[in-house]
């Protein structure tokens, strides 16, 4: 149940909420000094404000559960066809079972917005207007945003400089190609030279031979810099790990020509962007080297990581003033606001909430506001966070001091993730530093040499 929100919050004309978790106790009485600024001098070990490393863990979990599922179901397709053909090749004796009639329930019809989830591209690709959007609103893998340096960086991530731009899923299909936003909103429909990108003689492939890239578009140079790999030529990399998608990346975009200049049937420039074992040469190169494009922050991957949708704590995203022009989150005038702003979605019993699965709850708001202010559930709205903070306890939000401002732009598709509103709010109070990240990477190494040297002892 959602905690009753004190009414000493309430300012005269301005509401100001003091929102607290459902995970614990609001923690009133507890000893908060060790949030202040001035005691936040940590090494990359820093106190626990996420579990974001326990769901990582959970992530690859479930991606290997979900491997011997399908390998399972797999084998006992098999195993019943083989079964089913050898009864129908052999003659049996024994009498037939009666058949039994079973009262079936009829199933409820789905409504439209699942209806469209199970679609596959080439069926998207018919969909129009709002329906197009929010299919492809939901496609997009996103990265969480660091909090904490995830365990074994420099074994198991890759890193590269992230170039700023619109990040875009790019699809060619039946001829054409188009590029849709992270709100499924049209970018470009154009020819392209992807596998059945174009309507040309050389590039005639079947109808089921699409292509489906992660990209950012990059303004500067009009140019699409491939990010990752979902679909090439009809073959689904979904299931594949990171690993394999950024090879099979490398090696099929510049065979196909997308990587050539612009021409008549191919208007638009596709790039790799170089990636990198996340070791200290890794790092160092991803993040002070040179690239063609303006960098906006570095983004990791886990090796083994399926392509989800949705956010995911095995992709990450991290800034700071040196690699990113855009560190904290300004206003719709370009400006950095003098309070930390975020963005929450409200629920039908008046929780707000985070846009990861499962959200986080902030807390709630009052029904008479509601009513009063003619909110509705599904509304994304905006909170400034007051003096008062953020509090963590055990890696959980236990409490936030918020002030709500008002309803949000429509173009914007989603509420803010838990970690992009812990991340912005440590880049002002006690940022994760690109020293953090050596440091940790450092401390990794030391440990591999000990552990093979106390193998090769033994």
């Amino acid at each position: 149940m959602c905690r009753e929100l004190e009414k000493g919050h309430r300012r005269k004309t301005i509401f100001t909420l003091q929102l607290t978790s459902p995970f614990k106790n609001s923690g009133e009485g507890k000893n908060n000094t060790a949030m202040a600024p001035h005691d936040l001098r940590r090494p990359f070990k820093r106190p626990a404000i996420s579990d974001q490393q326990k769901r990582r863990d959970l992530s690859l979990l479930r991606q290997t559960q979900n491997r011997r599922d399908a390998q399972r179901q797999a084998r006992c397709l098999a195993s019943t066809v083989l079964s089913l053909q050898s009864q129908g090749s052999e003659p049996t004796s024994e009498p037939e079972e009666p058949s039994v009639e079973l009262d079936l329930v009829p199933e409820p019809e789905p409504d439209p917005e699942h209806q469209t989830s199970d679609l596959d591209v080439r069926q998207a690709a018919k969909l129009r207007g709002a329906e197009a959007r929010r299919w492809f609103a939901r496609q997009l893998m996103l990265p969480e945003w660091m909090i904490d340096v995830p365990d074994h960086l420099s074994r198991d991530w890759y890193v590269f400089a992230r170039p700023a731009g619109k990040r875009c899923f790019v699809v060619s299909s039946n001829g054409t190609t188009i590029s849709r936003l992270r709100n499924g909103s049209l970018l470009h429909r154009f020819p392209s030279a992807l596998p059945s990108g174009a309507r040309t003689k050389g590039n005639s492939c079947s109808a089921q031979s699409y292509c489906i890239l992660d990209c950012i578009f990059h303004e500067s140079d009009q140019t699409y810099y491939v990010i990752d790999m979902v679909c090439w030529a009809g073959y689904s990399l979904y299931e594949c790990a990171a690993e394999f998608r950024f090879f099979w990346l490398n090696s099929k975009l510049v065979e196909s020509g997308a990587c050539e200049p612009p021409s008549f049937y191919h208007k638009y420039r596709f790039d790799l962007v170089p990636v990198y074992n996340c070791d200290q040469a890794g790092l160092h190169t991803a993040y002070s080297g040179p690239v063609p494009y303006v960098k906006d922050g570095l983004l990791f991957n886990n090796k083994h990581a399926h392509y989800q949708t949705g956010n995911t704590p095995l992709a990450l995203v991290w800034k700071d003033e040196n690699c990113s022009q855009y560190v904290i989150d300004t206003d719709s005038k370009g400006q950095v606001p003098s309070q930390q702003q975020v963005v929450l979605e409200l629920q039908v019993d008046g929780k707000l909430t985070t846009s990861d699965d499962p959200p986080v709850v902030f807390g709630c708001l009052e029904t008479d506001f509601i009513q009063k202010s003619g909110l509705q559930s599904g509304n994304l709205l905006r909170f400034a966070i007051n003096d008062g903070g953020l509090s963590f306890g055990d890696g959980k939000l236990e409490k936030a001091d918020m002030q709500y401002l008002g309803k949000v732009n429509r173009a914007r598709a989603f509420a803010d993730s838990y970690s992009k509103i812990v991340f912005q709010y440590a880049v002002r109070h006690s940022p994760l530093r690109v020293e953090d990240l050596f440091a940790s990477i450092s401390s990794l190494s030391e440990q591999d040499n000990i552990t093979r040297d106390m193998e090769m002892v033994g």
